[in-house]
């Protein structure tokens, strides 16, 4: 599609900018844009945004314009792309010029239930009302966002400082000023991505910023005020999900959700939201035109939703595309003839939406991709010049498949459930004649089964250690398996099922973790001797004679009778082991090692890219 980008650039630090897009930011929405497969155009200077847009006659206009000034700045430009009678993303003009005025957006929420602080909004001295008040207060310019004008003296709790604070600020920011009532408490957003959780009319999981308590104590208030966000914005972050009780966090879902409804907004935005000690709720303000830039909150809301950087942004568009009615050119019926230049290449995965506990519990995302990796395999993809198509590998894969023509597959989806799960995707690909990357359903069903892959490597001449598979915990031990044993699920990855207990040295423990095991993940148990040693991996690239990667070594760092690669150690490594890359290793053995990695890569038939584990 032939987009066209308006927006602010920053050129400089002044407060008077902060609301524009840094050079950063346009960059890297531009590439985003063009990663999705959309032609695009920069806008330049708002005097000659008109005559650009008219000339290069876009389809559709991503608007990200703050406008320069005045109250009615931000609709400026959607009222312009109304005027010229071009589509365009996020809401219309009425809803921007509204939401931008604070106090008005207070009153028209309280309407239908949205509770706010209580406030007054001033643009006249003599209107300001000293009695009746229940502070702390807090006054704050009642157009402007990015917390311009909010600082730490922001906050007033005496009746006399009161109107000399009012006066100093509507010096500063004559258009008005809000005066309401302080909420001690935290900070939560709710974002709203229209197209992301249909079931939720778009609003997504809450977030919360969490400002670091060595910066917290320099402080009088728990503000994220222009400062924080301007100078000291190292010292936030944003924490997914927000830590608040569940009654909490949906009292300010429903309210978002009556918000986003009451006042039309579209595509996307976000709403700021005080949690008071005393557990409510209370809405603080809305953004209908939210930041975009780098770490911005919504992406972080969006990738509890599965979605990257990219696909927030292909939500965007998808929802205005809808609602103006237009026909994307690149999603064609009919599929395209294989080619050799550029390729559609369509982007296979699963994206990991519960993150799993350091014990093991809520494991069963485990093996699946962060949206931050995803992003980062689609934007290498892109920047070999491909238009990359997201296929995310849900039940609705093979309808999604049929209808979107790509040339060619990256897979790296791990299946939903069973022990072919890894096949499902490539079988599905060859069903349809769709070429893809990665091993076919036989290696990928063949290497997920520990056993199986064993006894292959090991009739190819490749040592193993000796092992047994158990279906009940029952039965009878052979003589080879000596202790101490491991004990690991045998069909499964991440080192899922693998902890420090896994290690026994009694029959007894053995017969107990593997009952544990089969139980939790209805599969067989796989016992084997435990190999003390050095641990490496190593990686291959190729088929027939694939190239062996320079191996790494896991290096344990605490001392432990019988180390292992746990999944404990896989969620937080950083203390306890250090990847060594290359490995220090003799040049006969480098050489083992590869020729070992080599054999098993074709014993099991792989292709394309695998990774062997091994134990010297």
């Amino acid at each position: 599609m032939r987009i066209a980008l308006t927006h602010n650039l920053r050129l400089t630090d002044s407060e008077d900018e902060a609301e524009f897009d840094s050079r950063e930011t346009i960059d890297a929405l531009t590439a985003a844009l063009e990663r999705l497969g959309h032609r695009i155009e920069v806008s330049g200077p708002a005097s000659r945004t008109a005559a650009r847009i008219e000339a290069y006659s876009p389809e559709l206009i991503f608007n990200t314009a703050e406008g320069r000034r005045g109250r009615f700045r931000e609709a400026f430009y959607p009222a312009l792309f109304d005027e010229l009678g071009f589509p365009y993303t996020g809401s219309d003009a009425w809803v921007l010029a509204v939401t931008l005025d604070k106090s008005l957006t207070k009153l028209m929420l309280s309407e239908h239930g949205v509770i706010s602080p209580r406030g007054q909004f001033i643009d006249d001295i003599v209107d300001l009302k000293l009695d009746g008040w229940r502070f702390p207060l807090i006054v704050k310019p009642n157009f402007e966002g990015s917390s311009k004008g909010i600082t730490q003296d922001s906050v007033c709790e005496e009746r006399g400082r009161l109107r000399a604070l009012v006066e100093k600020t509507l010096a500063r920011f004559p258009a008005g000023v809000l005066v309401e009532e302080f909420i001690p408490g935290k900070d939560l957003t709710v974002a709203f991505l229209e197209k992301a959780a249909p079931e939720r009319q778009g609003v997504l999981t809450p977030v919360e910023y969490v400002i670091d308590e060595a910066e917290l104590s320099k402080r009088r208030y728990r503000i994220y005020d222009y400062d924080l966000k301007s100078v000291h914005h190292e010292a936030v972050h944003v924490r997914t999900p927000a830590q608040f009780a569940g009654h909490i966090l949906q009292r300010a879902q429903d309210m978002a959700r009556k918000a986003y409804r009451a006042l039309g907004c579209r595509d996307l935005g976000r709403i700021d939201f005080r949690i008071a000690e005393d557990g409510q709720v209370y809405f603080i303000e809305i953004n209908a035109l939210p930041s975009l830039e780098p770490g911005a909150g919504i992406y972080a809301a969006a990738a509890l939703e599965g979605l990257h950087t990219d696909g927030v942004l292909a939500k965007v568009i998808e929802s205005a595309a809808l609602r103006w009615g237009l026909h994307d050119p690149g999603k064609r019926r009919n599929r395209p003839p294989r080619k050799t230049g550029p390729l559609r290449v369509g982007f296979t995965f699963n994206v990991k939406r519960i993150k799993p506990e350091i014990d093991g519990r809520k494991d069963e995302e485990a093996e699946y991709d962060p949206p931050q990796t995803i992003q980062a395999v689609r934007e290498a993809i892109a920047a070999a010049g491909h238009e990359v198509i997201d296929l995310e590998a849900t039940t609705e894969l093979p309808t999604v498949l049929a209808a979107t023509p790509v040339d060619v597959v990256f897979n790296m989806a791990e299946g939903i459930k069973g022990r072919n799960r890894e096949a499902v995707v490539p079988a599905l690909l060859e069903l349809l004649d769709i070429p893809y990357s990665g091993s076919d359903p036989t290696a990928l069903s063949i290497a997920l089964d520990k056993a199986i892959a064993k006894r292959i490597v090991r009739q190819h001449g490749i040592l193993t250690p000796n092992f047994m598979t158990l279906t009940t915990g029952k039965e009878r031990l052979p003589r080879d398996l000596k202790f101490p044993l491991i004990v690991k699920p045998n069909a499964e990855g991440s080192s899922k099922g693998v902890h420090r207990t896994s290690v026994v040295d009694t029959e007894a423990e053995l017969r107990e973790a593997a009952r544990e095991m089969i139980a939790k993940y209805d599969q067989p148990a796989l016992v084997e001797d435990y190999i003390a040693g050095r641990e490496f991996t190593v990686g291959l690239l190729g088929e027939r004679r694939p190239k062996v990667l320079p191996p790494m070594e896991v290096v344990f760092l605490a001392k432990e009778a019988h180390p292992v690669y746990s999944f404990e150690y896989k969620q937080d490594w950083s203390s306890k082991i250090r990847y060594d890359v290359p490995a220090q290793l003799e040049p006969g053995q480098l050489k083992a090692l590869e020729r070992a990695a080599r054999e098993c890569f074709i014993a099991l038939g792989c292709r394309d890219v695998a990774r062997v584990d091994f134990r010297m």
